[in-house]
């Protein structure tokens, strides 16, 4: 089994990808911040082999990322936030916050990890589904993972020709710790073991895109390649439902 690397490796989907390929007693490398959650995930055995740094600090990603014996054949490129704009009042400090760590992240984990590629890797940068529909209140995450999309999907095609696999994960509603904020309903939600199982199963199929669950991103699909105008009604709608 070839080794596999992770970011966002501490929590939500992330965590549970790493508990799931360390079980299979495959090498991982689990990546974060959280030196405790870590550590827990270490214990799990020798070849879960814990990196600690800061997606946002290039530096420290290059420094993190430069030396990895083995090399990992499979990059999931996970870690993300999200915050909220309340009424559309603009917050720049937000807007800021939410791409510096969903976008700059991303890049600065590539740009640390991209000396390593070869043919026959594989990178699998996590989206969300939120990029394919203007959704209330999503102007900063929606944003980011419109801008995550576009990147992950550009360097898909940029790769292409060095046998390098680039695939994108377009999640909806999973239950994680970062969806437990959420004060809003959101339907057809999954369990986190779900998630990473239909991650895993991308993966080992080689799927460009990943969507799950199937019939929510469907939809949200479907929704989403409506005329704007069409699109703008029913986000429309929902605000005035949700009042």
């Amino acid at each position: 089994m070839n080794p596999i690397l992770i970011t966002g490796a501490t929590s939500g989907i992330g965590q549970q990808l790493a508990k799931d390929y360390a079980e299979s007693g495959q090498t991982v490398y689990v990546c974060g911040r959280n030196a405790e959650k870590l550590q827990e995930l270490a214990s799990l055995g020798s070849h879960v082999k814990p990196l600690q740094f800061d997606l946002t600090d290039l530096n420290s990603c290059k420094e993190a990322l430069q030396d990895l014996d083995p090399v990992p054949h499979t990059w999931v490129l996970n870690a993300g936030d999200c915050e909220y704009i309340d009424d559309g009042v603009m917050d720049a400090a937000l807007i800021k916050r939410v791409f510096t760590i969903n976008v700059i992240g991303l890049a600065n984990a590539i740009e640390g990890v991209q000396h390593h590629f070869t043919a026959g890797h594989h990178l699998v940068i996590v989206g969300s589904i939120a990029s394919e529909m203007a959704l209330p209140r999503a102007e900063a995450y929606g944003a980011s993972k419109a801008a995550v999309s576009y990147l992950s999907r550009t360097l898909g095609v940029d790769l292409a020709p060095k046998g390098i696999k680039v695939s994108t994960v377009f999640p909806g509603f999973v239950k994680t710790p970062l969806t437990d904020k959420n004060d809003f309903p959101m339907p057809m939600m999954i369990e986190v073991d779900e998630a990473a199982k239909a991650i895993r199963e991308g993966i080992e199929s080689g799927k460009t895109n990943i969507y799950f669950p199937k019939r929510f991103t469907w939809i949200l699909r479907i929704l989403g390649s409506l005329p704007y105008s069409m699109q703008h009604h029913l986000a429309k709608k929902l605000i005035k439902d949700k009042q």
